[in-house]
C-alpha cells in the first residue's frame, strides 16, 4: 500500500460537483422556504380578516392592509411559490457551490490544501486482520 498527497485536481469536475451539490441544497432550503411563506401569507390573510370583523374597520386599515390581494394570490397559488423559489435559491446556491468547489480544487492544486490518498498496487495482497475473539455472556453475568 503506497501513501501520497494528490497533485492535480481538476478544477472544472470540482467546480460541477460544488454546482451539483449547492443546488439540490438550495433546492430543499428554497422549496421550505417557499412553502413558510406561502403559509404565512395565509396565516396573515386570516388574522387580518377576522381582526377586521372582530374590530369593526375595513382591511385597508389594517397593517399590511394594502398587501391583502398579493398576499391572498401568493397564498392561493402556493403550487408555483413553491417550486419558484425553490428554483431561484437552488440556482443561486449552485453558483455558490460552484465557486467554492473552483476555490478548494484551486487550494489543492497549489499544495496549500492537502488531500492523502493510498493507493494498494494489483500484485500486493491485502493484510489481514485478526479478528478478536469476544467472549459472549449470559444475560445473568
Amino acid at each position: 500500500m503506497v501513501n501520497d498527497y494528490l497533485v492535480r485536481l481538476s478544477i472544472r469536475s470540482a467546480m460541477f460537483a460544488g454546482a451539483i451539490s449547492g443546488f439540490v441544497f438550495g433546492l430543499f432550503l428554497g422549496a421550505t422556504l417557499g412553502a413558510l411563506l406561502s403559509w404565512f401569507a395565509g396565516a396573515i390573510v386570516d388574522w387580518q380578516a377576522q381582526l377586521s370583523y372582530s374590530l369593526g374597520v375595513t382591511q385597508q386599515l389594517l397593517p399590511l392592509g394594502d398587501q391583502v390581494s398579493s398576499l391572498e394570490s401568493l397564498s392561493d397559488q402556493w403550487f408555483l411559490v413553491i417550486p419558484a423559489v425553490g428554483v431561484i435559491l437552488g440556482i443561486v446556491c449552485a453558483v455558490i457551490g460552484s465557486l467554492a468547489g473552483g476555490l478548494s480544487a484551486e487550494l489543492v492544486n497549489l499544495g496549500v490544501l492537502p488531500i492523502q490518498f493510498s493507493v494498494m498496487r494489483r500484485d500486493e495482497r491485502p493484510v489481514a486482520r485478526r479478528a478478536r475473539a469476544r467472549r459472549r455472556r449470559a444475560v445473568g453475568e
